[in-house]
This record gives structure tokens, sequence and C-alpha cells, in this order.
């Protein structure tokens, strides 16, 4: 026999489950899986039945926020990866003019890179030029060789073998680096290339096997203009850029 406590019990027992029952519902095996933040929405892998290469990409800026539908590739293009949005307008004051094709490129790169600052870029592009002209001059193959590609450096190592063939040494001193400048930047599929020109006052001497000068001088400043063009595997993890041109500037 049931007292009424037991009773009681019971009944508000089914009264919970019948409550719960309605409000989370029942498994029917069709559920939806748990979000997971790391799945790409719906909007990013596109319809079921869509060709391969046509991605509807998520809204951006104030289309998002009108909640207006992305625009779709043409069937068959190749759609590039969803990239991180471009970098402010600010960091290229005293770069590059904004409306310029160079800002469009630097943008590009800093987009497809997200660890480049154009900033910070020229400020290590300094320091690697004069790191790479007083490495040439001493004959430093060693940090050469980190700091350009196989085809500069091969031409970088000619010109040091020809000059210790004839038993020169070269002296190079900076006097200062007066201009650094971005005049050109490209991105060619996942490869970025920044050129610069500079405008250095070195003191720059070679000296043959007794000791006496054969080139420059050790005392005068001459003004030198240099275009140097570095590059970058946007997709390596490799930070480094290296130099892979060279020429005269005016």
């Amino acid at each position: 026999m049931f007292d009424i406590y037991t009773i009681i019990f019971l009944a508000l027992a089914v009264f919970i489950f019948l409550r719960l029952r309605s409000v989370l519902g029942q498994r029917t095996g069709h559920e939806k899986p748990p979000f997971d933040p790391f799945t790409p929405r719906d909007g990013v892998r596109g319809s079921a039945n869509s060709n391969d290469k046509v991605v509807t990409l998520p809204p951006r800026g104030d289309a998002a926020q009108r909640g207006d539908a992305a625009p779709r590739p043409i069937d068959g293009a190749e759609t590039p990866p969803v990239a991180a949005p471009a970098p402010s307008l600010d960091k290229l004051k005293g770069i590059a003019k904004p409306d310029s094709p160079i800002a469009a490129s630097l943008q590009a790169i800093a987009t497809a890179d997200k660890g480049f600052d154009p900033q910070h870029f020229l400020t290590g592009a300094r320091a690697a030029y004069e790191m790479i002209v007083t490495a040439f001059a001493e004959g430093d193959r060693r940090s050469l060789k980190n700091l350009l590609s196989k085809e500069v450096f091969d031409g970088f190592d000619a010109a040091i073998t020809d000059r210790e063939s004839r038993g020169e040494t070269a002296e190079t001193r900076f006097v200062s680096i007066d201009t650094a400048e971005i005049s050109g930047a490209e991105l060619r599929g996942r490869i970025a290339q920044v050129t610069l020109r500079f405008v250095s006052q070195l003191i720059s001497v070679t000296r043959d096997r007794a000791g006496a000068v054969v080139d420059g001088s050790d005392e005068k400043v001459t003004e030198v203009t240099d275009v140097w063009t570095f590059a970058r595997d946007v997709s390596s993890r490799d930070p480094n850029w290296k130099l892979v041109a060279t020429e005269a500037g005016h």
C-alpha cells in the first residue's frame, strides 16, 4: 500500500517529467550537432548543390550591417581564401598616398599576411640594407646568405671571390641613411615583393695587398642611391624577407 506522501511525490515526478519534455523536446535522431565555433558556417561552405569552386562568402562591412547577401563569384572561377580585413590606412601615413597603387598593394600584402606592418617593414629594411652593405664589404658570406635570395647571393659571392683573388679588401662606413622609402609593391600569388629606394652617405674604400687605395676614399663621403627589392612567401612560416634584386638608383 502507498501512503499519501508516496502518491504526492510520484505525482510531482510525473508532472516535472512532462514539463521538461515539453520544454526540451524529444530526441528523434535528426537533431543538429552541438555548436562548434571552429566549424565553418553554412554561408562559407556554400550550397551542397553548387559548383565546388563557387563559395558564398559571408557579408562584410555595410552589407553585414544591412543583412544583404554577399555576391557570389562566377561559376568555375578560382575562389581565394577568406582573408583578414585590410589594415587601417593610418599604418600607411608617411609611406604611401591613400589612393595610390602602392597603398593598394601594401594593403593586399597585409591582408594576405596578418603579420605584415608597413612601418615595421620599413624599419627592418633600413637595418637590413646597412647590414648587407657592411657584410658585403667585409666578405661576410654567412650573414649575406641569411639575407639574400640564392640568385642575389651567388652574385655577391662571385664579386667577393673576385675581390679576394686580387688580394683586395674593402671598407664601408655609414655616415647616414637620408632616405628609405617604398617605391613599389605587389602581391603575385603568394609572393609579396616590396621595392625600396635608399639614399645614403657612405665612406667606402678598396685597398690592394699593400694597403694602397685602389678605389674610393677613406675620408670622402659619397652619396649613394640604391633600389632594392625584398620578397617573401606570405604562406611561409618563415617571417624573414630576402633581397631578390638590386640596382643603382638616381
